[in-house]
């Protein structure tokens, strides 16, 4: 008999971490690779950020909190939410979580029961359908392709939608595409989602603040009011205040969702850390002029990214609206031969020939459910990234 549970078997490891662990194990062997894999901004946290978490230690703000979150990180919240996007929340209709991560989790956890099905737009975040199956929910798929700008159409939504489905997911800007929602879009599968009263929806703002060219950021709840009842609305500290580390993401949605959710947490890992929750009241309540600054400097990158494997041979690589990545199609070099005698069929077979011979770490569109693709995060130097993309340049150039 088997010690591990057989709900592992339904799931694998994230493959993003592997991607990012893989570079780090090549480069500790002395091989010269650039990853390209990681969802984490390069940039520190703020100076504002680290001096507020300073000052709880000092303070001895180091004691268990609340399960849901400190009542002043929980007013924070629901500042942030009105002031940035028009929703208004009562604290006891906040959690906070170890990340979103977390807290999307929790919310599955608390609400799937066996035969639920969870609909996903794809690509989509690697994670989303193996919390699923964790939580004894189906996940289930609809394609939102390059075609479509990677984002779910309202006709989509309508033939894919069933009687078993409990939630719609939906992470704007993506990862792993970097395409975001205008408000005529969301507006859309709103009207579709008021038709299917059973249907709940959770989305996944976590890069929210990382748009450009002007983009109006929205959120579903925001843009259609009559779904705001059966919305959690997910988001975090992590990207656009470069607080990774600090693990702190948050939702908002009915209170009694909110009140499951924190049970769940209560017998799993209890509060997040009280010094990383009084910086994120630091981060949402405080000053943020770099946010912008640093926009700026992501969308150089992107700019630059994009141009480079666009001007490779067999890539074709669109330009998003927002987040850190881009999703360049490698269906040009599929069926190619490598200059070892190896053919490239799938966009597997594409990234292990990038990372094996030009040292660059990037991930595969399987990952993400829509190949012949794969995601590049220019979260990283523009210096790295011009040498990435030259090597992959070279890497296409060289395929027969």
């Amino acid at each position: 008999m088997s010690i591990l549970a057989s709900s592992l078997s339904r799931i694998k490891p994230s493959p993003t971490i592997a991607v990012t662990a893989k570079a780090r194990e090549l480069r500790a062997a002395g091989k010269d690779v650039i990853g390209l894999g990681a969802g984490e901004p390069d940039f520190d946290t703020p100076d504002n950020i680290k001096e507020a978490a300073i000052k709880a230690i000092r303070e001895g703000q180091t004691k268990y909190t609340d399960v849901g979150g400190t009542p002043e990180l929980r007013k924070a919240i629901c500042g942030k939410f009105k002031r940035e996007n028009n929703l208004d929340y009562t604290p006891d209709q906040i959690i906070v979580g170890t990340g979103g991560k977390q807290v999307l989790y929790n919310a599955l956890m608390a609400t799937l029961n066996p035969g639920d099905e969870v609909l996903i737009p794809a690509p989509y975040w690697v994670s989303y359908p193996d919390m699923v199956l964790l939580a004894g929910g189906e996940p289930t798929f609809v394609e939102a392709g390059p075609n479509q700008g990677f984002k779910l159409s309202a006709e989509a939504l309508d033939k894919a939608l069933t009687p078993k489905t409990k939630w719609l997911i939906l992470n704007s800007p993506s990862n792993p595409t970097g395409a975001a929602y205008t408000r005529d879009e969301l507006a859309a599968l709103g009207e579709v989602l008021k038709k299917h009263e059973h249907v709940w929806i959770m989305t996944d703002d976590m890069y929210e603040h990382l748009v450009y060219d002007g983009f109006e950021y929205t959120t579903i709840a925001e843009v259609c009011p009559a779904l705001y009842d059966r919305t959690l609305t997910v988001n975090g500290v992590s990207k656009a205040y470069a607080m990774t580390g600090w693990r702190i993401g948050y939702a908002g949605g009915p209170v009694e969702l909110i009140k499951a959710m924190n049970k769940i947490q209560s017998q799993s890992t209890s509060n997040p850390s009280s010094v990383s929750q009084a910086a994120a009241v630091e981060a949402l309540s405080g000053p943020n002029d770099y946010i912008a600054e640093r926009n700026e400097v992501f969308q150089a990158r992107r700019d630059l990214v994009v141009k480079m494997l666009n001007d490779a041979e067999g890539l074709h690589c669109p330009t998003p609206e927002g987040a850190f990545y881009v999703y360049p199609s490698c269906a040009g070099c599929i069926g190619k031969t490598t200059p070892d005698g190896k053919k490239i069929e799938n966009d597997t077979d594409f990234v292990t020939y990038v990372l094996e011979s030009v040292g660059v770490a990037c991930v595969q569109g399987e990952a993400f459910g829509l190949s012949p693709h794969f995601r590049i995060s220019y979260a990283t130097s523009t210096e790295a990234l011009t040498e990435a993309c030259t090597r992959i340049q070279k890497a296409c150039a060289a395929l027969k």
